[in-house]
């Protein structure tokens, strides 16, 4: 897949564009010397390239990648982390939680590609993406009582969400590491593919998100977002609410048109 454009966020962090998919961007963790260990510049970076990305109208969809071989991310840089003080901890808590909050409060889907080692914060950055596609080397899991923490990165919010609240206790108290296969019974990734396949997959799954309204898949993903943990009356008032937004706009408006035109609509995006 030829890249179209290339902006570099730090040292550790490059989104791109690629030919044919002008709508997708793809958030690639690039600190492969590290396993895409989450230092604080490398937090920052996240948090500084989705901030970018939020405010990009023209971007529909995002997947997330990694580009080491053999791991998506295996969390905290333990390494700098042995070095801090309290006080230093104190100091980085904010830039970490930038880092997972970014990537969950980006305003599109966004697309997870899982190979190889999803460990910890790793693994919260998946969970934070609407979809994880992983592949068959796939290894996931939430470690941290086993290092004298909890996930912090959203991990004990987001995957009970996920798998429920009884799984989601047995997974992260026993710090054990799962493997494709039964990541997949569980619930903890979405699809499974081949060995290798999981970038491509994912972003030709963005590619086919990215076909629709943009202003639509906004406000699907607030909806589906707000209305987690509500009573089905509220989160229908959250359903509600969305539909109003989009139900006079002019992709609305084309969506129809195309349809009964029988041609493929051309979103305003607005």
């Amino acid at each position: 897949m030829t890249v179209t454009s290339e902006q570099r966020y730090g040292e550790f962090v490059v989104v791109r564009r690629h030919e044919g998919q002008d709508h997708v961007a793809e958030l690639v963790l690039d600190r492969p010397k590290a396993m895409n260990a989450v230092s604080t510049d490398m937090a920052r970076s996240i948090a500084a390239a989705c901030d970018a990305l939020g405010a990009d109208r023209d971007v529909r969809a995002t997947v997330l990648t990694s580009s080491h071989e053999r791991a998506f991310c295996v969390g905290a840089d333990l390494k700098e982390r042995n070095s801090f003080t309290d006080a230093d901890l104190v100091r980085q808590r904010p830039t970490a939680r930038a880092a997972y909050t970014g990537v969950l409060e980006l305003p599109m889907p966004v697309i997870a590609a899982v190979h190889g080692f999803a460990l910890g914060g790793g693994f919260e950055l998946a969970l934070a993406c609407d979809v994880i596609v992983a592949d068959a080397t796939a290894v996931v899991g939430l470690p941290e009582v086993s290092v004298g923490v909890i996930p912090g990165g959203g991990g004990t919010q987001l995957l009970p969400r996920r798998v429920g609240a009884a799984r989601a206790a047995e997974l992260v108290f026993s710090a054990r590491r799962v493997e494709a296969a039964e990541a997949r019974e569980l619930g903890l990734v979405d699809e499974l593919v081949e060995a290798g396949r999981d970038r491509e997959e994912a972003l030709a799954l963005g590619g086919r998100i990215a076909a629709n309204s943009p202003v639509g898949l906004r406000a699907a993903k607030k909806a589906l977002r707000l209305g987690q943990g509500l009573d089905l009356r509220a989160g229908l008032e959250v359903e509600d609410a969305a539909w109003r937004s989009v139900a006079f706009s002019g992709d609305r408006a084309e969506g129809v048109a195309a349809f009964n035109e029988k041609r493929r609509p051309d979103w305003p995006g607005a």
